[in-house]
């Protein structure tokens, strides 16, 4: 797979739950459990990081899988929760974005650019 096939990975997600006999533990109460639970655990990683620290996390060869793996649970389960309540993840990303937009307009500027004397 070279392209992030949102439907194609939550058919995945579908099918290896569908084969464990698990489909009866993935409703929306239980996978939004178990996604602030993933959630947490990726920000354990960054707990007592500073700011610094946790910026250049991604370059030591210890973490970045962890926080890789975090990342791919945290994922997984937003996308079997969006498949269960038949939620287009990437619909519901554009519209909020769109609404954010909207809310949060890009600010005037207030004073004109400055300019170097020589001009």
């Amino acid at each position: 797979m070279t392209e992030l096939d949102v439907q194609a990975l939550q058919q995945r997600l579908v099918a290896f739950a569908a084969a464990r006999d698990w489909e009866q533990y993935h409703t929306p109460k239980n996978l939004a459990s178990a996604l602030s639970v993933e959630a947490a655990e990726l920000m354990e990683i960054f707990q007592w990081l500073t700011p610094e620290q946790s910026a250049r996390v991604m370059e030591d060869p210890g973490t970045a899988p962890q926080v890789a793996d975090e990342v791919a649970d945290v994922l997984a389960y937003l996308l079997q929760f969006c498949e269960v309540l038949g939620i287009d993840v990437l619909a519901a990303l554009a519209a909020k974005i769109e609404r954010n937009e909207g809310r949060f307009p890009v600010p005037e500027p207030t004073d004109p650019p400055f300019r170097h004397s020589s001009e």
